[in-house]
């Protein structure tokens, strides 16, 4: 929670700053606003957007004297003692420019790349939030990167952005968020990570709501005379056209078009030479007089022009007026455009009215096509401010909470959800229900973190369906819960079944969900059984998500064997390998959170066999990010079981890192393991190696009470990781580290067959540094220390050993183990990975 301050904003491309007034609405402070256009600068001077004159910047932001006045004005503020700005908005100009044809349009792609501009500007700043607006298209619309690569826009700005922000985007008709007309548009929005824990992207974003109708909007507005200006509000005025025109629209019924009308002089026409040449009807919308009683359609820059897209008002022979745009835009009364105020505008006389109306109307009206909704925008700074203000706990807070008020006590739980007493965050409520499962060790429930759930939202399918039916099948204190809601708040009907083995967790999800709410679009049905015997009931679930427990099962019963027989891992007691298989027989998408084991170790092999055979869509490598405090390396993956292989997108989240490879290449059979990180650079390095050339051994015996510092004749030297030099030509001896074991107590052990053995050869263990050595006389290794045994005859030259220790193998062998930094134990299957040179056998 930030103390209070005041909240800031930088607005990029700002137009007349219709859109960022919503920050000016709920007390943000405006740094510095930038606008290519001086008219249109104008406008937001005229409402005192900025504290100072010179936070109004107009230029061209390529030109590098335009950024430094951006910052310039941040520093001004710095020195008032705010920090840092609270958020950027930007809203760059974009051309849909698809991959097909864009050698066709390099100019156009040059305009995009203002988009490289606009996060040139964030990465220099460092907002704790920013928010990109633009067209449908906007994320696959392709720019040109600082390093001159033409990519999408959308994975630019993860790219270069994602290291320090969690990004969403959604693409949204602005008409169900808020705005009064149809509006379809790309929201992106990034939140520092320094905030992860409690506040998501997909927080931030607008709430969803039923589309208004034109009657809705605009109905009780005066009636508009001829060329009149409404007496009593300047704005409620429209542009006149030539009176012949009016004859084209004047017998027109709601949703006729003029190029419908039989007579042909009242069809839209030119009179060339004294002959009637009727107009091209391009657009159907076009000359239509509009419907009272269906949605708003979208507002163009061109709304003052009958021959406009969707401008005929129901009943009147003319045009929208301004003040009926600015309610379809969700623009405040208050709004100004012009020097004048409206009470003074009112004032004027006629004439007066009449010359300003035609010197300002056209660049209001373009303003207004341009514009983003205010209510928009006001939204999303609303709900920043709720976030930043509101009262959320880091893990110490969380764990002094539970502590006092002794919340493993039932009741005191139950008592704490119900009161908030201390009116924490839906967050903060979340992660102490989950600490506080008495049956936690034994469910092996842990909370999932709001920014690996938001990063599992952007990936799943969307669906054009009236009901959706979606599964989660161990939904603890349901972190997932409310990003579906948010997720899939346009569907019609959503049945979401929510279950858990324990009564507990249930019980405290009904507290937690009353807190949230229920979508009037969703029905929840809580289920409190084991999954794994829980009986499917009705059709296929079309989603089945969440984060299923990590442990062993550890009964079998007659009931669960039963359940399990149609699984195809039958070698596995993993209960989310078993939850997996389950969710992939009963849903047609199946998104769950995993061990990041399951794409390597041997146990989960005849997982990976089955997964082979369907669609791997997205993997989400989230590393040790998913549970605070639990050293567990995790995964989300995407999987749609009915569909065949095709490619599969995988985003490192440690390393910001994103890539596309066909299914086939990354599941490549030739491997025991999957090999998400898979590259040519890899593939040079496995044509130059035989593979498969060793089984592995590891003691599990050797402990330190066994051990003595003193080397004595009857003594092996135990030989450790830090022993075996980096660059695998030796060993060190470390002073106040090395230690023996008597021989007698190592006779008597599995490893002891190995002492002397000529044959074997040595590696570190858990290591992305392998280096390989000769066994060495009367030592023993530990279990720091793998144990390569040849399964042929053979014998490593100075060149093959010296190539493990090589950047070129320790690259390859950090892909073969997916990068991972826990549980790189050389087992049965990783061992494949030490291969022998082919030329230096």
């Amino acid at each position: 929670m930030l103390k209070d301050k005041s909240l800031t904003y930088v607005s990029l491309f700002s137009c007349a700053g219709v859109g960022c007034y919503g920050f000016h609405m709920e007390g943000y402070h405006c740094v510095a606003t930038n606008e290519l256009l001086p008219r249109r600068l104008d406008v937001q001077k005229t409402n005192h957007k900025c504290e100072y004159e010179s936070g109004y910047i107009s230029g061209d932001i390529t030109a590098s004297e335009v950024k430094q006045q951006i910052y310039e004005e941040i520093e001004r503020w710095e020195t008032k003692g705010n920090d840092r700005v609270d958020v950027v908005v930007a809203t760059p100009p974009c051309q849909g420019i698809s991959v097909i044809n864009h050698k066709k349009n390099s100019k156009e792609i040059n305009r995009n790349s203002l988009v490289v501009e606009s996060v040139e500007v964030i990465k220099t700043i460092r907002p704790r939030f920013f928010i990109f607006e633009n067209v449908m298209a906007f994320q696959k619309t392709l720019c040109i990167t600082p390093d001159n690569r033409i990519i999408p826009i959308g994975d630019y700005i993860r790219e270069a952005l994602g290291e320090d922000y969690i990004i969403s985007g959604r693409i949204l008709n602005f008409m169900n968020y808020g705005s009064n007309s149809s509006r379809t548009r790309t929201l992106m929005i990034g939140v520092d990570k320094k905030f992860r824990d409690n506040i998501a992207p997909l927080d931030l974003y607008p709430d969803y709501r039923k589309e208004k109708t034109l009657r809705d909007v605009i109905f009780n507005f005066p009636r508009l005379e001829w060329g009149e200006i409404q007496t009593n509000d300047f704005y409620h005025a429209f542009r006149t056209y030539n009176h012949e025109m009016r004859t084209w629209i004047h017998d027109l019924k709601e949703g006729e078009s003029a190029f419908d009308n039989e007579d042909p002089l009242k069809r839209p026409h030119r009179n060339i030479d004294g002959k009637v040449v009727e107009n091209i009807r391009k657009n159907r919308d076009k000359y239509t007089r509009q419907p009272w009683d269906r949605f708003v359609q979208c507002v163009h820059t061109r709304n003052d022009q009958l021959a406009a897209q969707n401008t005929i008002h129901p009943e009147q022979d003319r045009v929208y007026s301004i003040r009926e745009l600015m309610a379809m835009m969700t623009i405040p009364v208050d709004f100004q455009w012009m020097e004048y105020s409206l009470t003074e505008l009112n004032e004027m006389t006629e004439a007066e009215k009449k010359k300003i109306y035609k010197a300002h109307e056209v660049n209001i009206r373009q303003c207004i096509g341009e514009a983003v909704p205010t209510e928009i925008m006001f939204q999303i700074a609303a709900k920043i401010k709720i976030y930043l203000f509101g009262k959320r706990c880091d893990a110490t807070e969380v764990n002094k909470i539970i502590s006092q008020r002794d919340l493993t006590n039932r009741d005191s739980l139950t008592n704490f959800l119900k009161e908030n007493p201390l009116d924490l965050d839906m967050a903060s409520l979340m992660r102490i229900t989950e600490l506080c499962n008495a049956r936690r060790e034994k469910n092996a429930a842990f909370y999932t973190n709001k920014f690996i759930v938001n990063e599992i939202m952007g990936q799943l399918p969307t669906f054009n369906k009236d009901e959706i039916r979606i599964l989660e099948p161990s939904v603890g204190a349901g972190s997932f819960v409310p990003f579906l809601f948010k997720q899939y708040e346009s569907v019609p009907h959503v049945i979401l079944d929510v279950i858990d083995i324990d009564e507990e967790s249930i019980e405290a999800f009904n507290l937690l969900l009353d807190r949230i709410g229920v979508p009037d679009n969703f029905t929840v049905n809580c289920i409190c059984h084991d999954f794994l015997i829980w009986e499917v009931k009705g059709a296929v679930y079309d989603l089945a998500v969440g984060n299923p427990p990590f442990s062993k099962l550890k009964k079998h019963t007659k009931e669960i064997d039963a359940a399990l027989k149609d699984n195809t891992n039958h070698r596995t007691n993993n209960l989310a390998a078993m939850f997996l298989e389950k969710c992939m027989r009963c849903s047609d998408c199946v998104a769950l959170v995993l061990n990041k084991n399951i794409l390597a170790t041997e146990e989960y092999a005849d997982t990976r066999n089955l997964l082979r055979t369907m669609r791997i869509d997205t993997i989400i490598d989230f590393g040790r990010y998913g549970f605070t405090g639990v050293s567990i390396e995790t995964m989300c993956m995407i999987v749609y079981p009915k569909q065949k292989p095709k490619d599969t997108s995988v985003y490192n989240m440690k390393y910001n890192r994103k890539l596309v490879r066909s299914q086939n290449y990354i599941t490549d059979e030739q491997f025991p393991s999957f090999i998400i990180y898979r590259d040519e650079q890899f593939d040079k390095v496995a044509e130059k190696l035989e593979f498969n050339v060793f089984s592995v051994f590891r003691d599990r015996q050797i402990t330190k009470s066994m051990t003595t510092s003193q080397k004595g004749d009857d003594t092996l030297w135990i030989i450790k990781a830090r022993n075996i030099n980096d660059d695998g030509l030796g060993i060190t001896h470390i002073d106040n580290y090395d230690v023996f074991l008597p021989e007698q107590i190592a006779e008597s052990m599995s490893v002891a067959r190995f002492i002397n053995d000529k044959n074997v050869y040595l590696t570190p263990n858990m290591t992305y540094n392998p280096r390989v050595i000769e066994n060495l006389p009367d030592t023993i290794p530990d279990g720091s220390v793998a144990v390569l045994i040849p399964k042929k005859p053979i014998r490593l030259t100075a060149r093959q050993k010296a190539f493990f220790s090589t950047s070129e193998y320790r690259r390859f062998y950090g892909i073969a183990r997916n990068l991972s930094t826990q549980s790189i134990n050389v087992d049965n299957n990783s061992v494949f990975f030490y291969g022998v040179l082919k030329d230096d056998k």
